[in-house]
């Protein structure tokens, strides 16, 4: 994994190994809630490993491959790893914003902030097709967030998940994702890449 995406691919392959191990531990031990996060503050870090039903757990290792694969696709450079691994505990923070979300726990907000790092990346730093592409995921990205309403209900049902959803955590993800992002790229010397 000696490639330019090398960094990203273990950091998502540690993402997957961690909820892996996490399923067997108790979830009110490592779950992100908020009123406990001066005191307990690895929550921010270890609620992201939760998952509350074997689907749960399956989807987002499998949303974990999936992302794993974009950053490989866009040879994601170390500090765009570096970036998703900061956006990692703020994706956590952000949700003390819904007082009533108390209990939090899976991988998908991480894995937006992943989606939105690989799109930034690839619409600032590409060319041609690569920053196309860029622009395209971060378009539909964005749709996706504001579709799914974060700003209402904590909690939403739906008919493809075994467990309530917080759509709240895809818009803290993305935007955690994209600050850091940014604050990466204002600090990376300015090269474009050209690709096919």
């Amino acid at each position: 994994m000696n490639t330019p995406a090398g960094a990203w691919l273990r950091l998502a392959a540690a993402f997957a190994g961690a909820s892996a191990l996490a399923w067997l531990l108790p979830a009110p031990l490592l779950d992100w809630q908020p009123a406990l996060a001066l005191h307990e503050p690895w929550r921010a870090f270890t609620g992201a490993f939760v998952h509350w039903s074997p689907l749960h757990l399956g989807g987002n290792l499998l949303g974990t491959a999936v992302v794993a694969a974009l950053g490989a696709a866009a040879r994601l450079p170390l500090r765009a790893t570096l970036a998703w691994l900061a956006a990692w505990p703020l994706t956590q923070a952000g949700l003390a914003v819904q007082p009533a979300l108390v209990h939090y726990g899976g991988l998908s907000g991480v894995l937006h902030a992943g989606v939105a790092v690989a799109a930034l990346w690839l619409a600032l730093r590409e060319s041609g097709r690569r920053q196309a592409l860029g622009v395209c995921v971060m378009a539909g990205l964005l749709v996706k967030v504001v579709l799914e309403n974060p700003w209402g209900s904590p909690l939403r049902m739906s008919p493809f998940w075994d467990i309530a959803t917080a759509p709240l955590a895809h818009a803290t993800g993305s935007l955690a994702g994209l600050l850091c992002a940014g604050l990466a790229l204002a600090t990376t010397p300015r090269h474009r890449q050209s690709g096919p």
